[in-house]
């Protein structure tokens, strides 16, 4: 495996990288750089590779200086953890790292593949910055993931393009002859109850989906902002009787002790064995969204969450709860209703009925 250093990258790795090969499988080639995700900070704390076939984005953060001397362990196992993450079999990545062979750092003299990597790190340092506010200490070497669902070589038309993602699927799939996708999924039906109607969604998530990465994708699927609290209670057969709440930060174990962090935990760590779980968004709203296992699918081979079918409305966020869209509901199917032009004006783009793209079956990028 070829990977083209930035002179700022070998600079501070303080080594002189021969030239590269120019012979070198572009799949089995990688360009690295060493960037700042915080402009306000002066050290360099993020490395970030881009495959020379496919675009593919890999980053690890947060990396600092003598982190270095470690980076060839880092960047490997990055590539790994990034595609393994994307549900990618763990057979194909294995044997993808087997053909790479050894990792060897040569020069980077190509410039478009210098601002391949620049724009790459621009797009990951987006996503630090949005997930993570920058002062508590983290690591992540998958950092790189959501750049892929980014659209690239494109030049106003998106037909011109590609996904780093499906490139890099495709690429590797014809090179190892194996299946892209194999692994253990839930199909799971989620449901809100607004008092006028039920909200429902049905999807495929991996077994081992995070409860932090399952928030996400029930924001995307039921249109929420993600502007407030939430937490997920797990029952153990019946709702009377809640086996254990899961929480996303450290200040909410300060109202709940017997609360757990959500960190390291895993639907496959309460399903199947214990059902429902209960997502609760906006603790004053308290919209209550029930998930329940509709089946196990052992080898799964497409790729997920994938969102197979939905049905209802979500309501307006800060709308007061189940009896506050009642009351708004009530005003927005009545155009004669008095207060129908100010409640229009502030529910602004909001209608009853899914548009057709809430509606359509497809992947869900988070």
């Amino acid at each position: 495996m070829q990977i083209a250093l930035t002179k700022k990258l070998a600079d501070a790795m303080e080594v002189n990288p021969p030239s590269a090969h120019k012979d070198e499988n572009p799949l089995f080639s990688w360009t690295a750089n060493w960037t700042k995700v915080w402009d306000n900070r002066h050290a360099e704390d993020m490395l970030v590779l881009v495959n020379s076939a496919t675009r593919f984005t890999v980053a690890i953060y947060q990396v600092k200086r003598k982190d270095l001397k470690n980076a060839a362990e880092m960047m490997r196992m990055s590539i790994s953890n990034t595609l393994l993450s994307m549900n990618i079999n763990p057979e194909l990545v294995g044997e993808y790292l087997r053909l790479a062979g050894e990792m060897e750092f040569t020069q980077n003299r190509s410039r478009q593949k210098a601002a391949w990597v620049t724009k790459a790190g621009l797009d990951c340092a987006f996503f630090v910055g949005h997930e993570y506010n920058g002062i508590a200490n983290m690591f992540s070497d998958t950092v790189g993931t959501s750049a892929n669902n980014r659209l690239v070589n494109y030049s106003g038309k998106g037909s011109d393009g590609h996904f780093p993602y499906r490139a890099m699927i495709n690429a590797l799939s014809e090179l190892t002859g194996r299946q892209a996708y194999k692994y253990r999924a839930f199909e799971l039906l989620v449901t809100l109850d607004v008092g006028v109607y039920k909200v429902a969604r049905r999807l495929i998530v991996p077994a081992d989906l995070g409860f932090a990465s399952l928030h996400k994708v029930l924001q995307s699927v039921f249109g929420w902002k993600s502007y407030h609290l939430y937490d997920f209670t797990i029952f153990g057969g019946s709702k009377r009787k809640p086996v254990v709440r899961i929480v996303p930060f450290e200040a909410d174990l300060e109202y709940d002790e017997d609360a757990i962090l959500m960190k390291g935990h895993t639907l496959s760590d309460f399903l199947p064995d214990h059902k429902p779980i209960l997502y609760t968004y906006d603790m004053g709203d308290n919209w209550e969204h029930e998930i329940q296992l509709v089946r196990m699918i052992e080898d799964y081979d497409k790729e997920s969450p994938y969102l197979l079918e939905a049905s209802g409305q979500t309501p307006p966020e800060d709308v007061g709860g189940v009896g506050g869209f009642v009351y708004f509901h009530g005003i927005m199917m009545n155009p004669s209703h008095p207060e129908y032009k100010e409640m229009k004006e502030w529910a602004r783009y909001w209608t009853q009925e899914l548009s057709d793209w809430e509606s359509r079956p497809r992947v869900i990028h988070y």
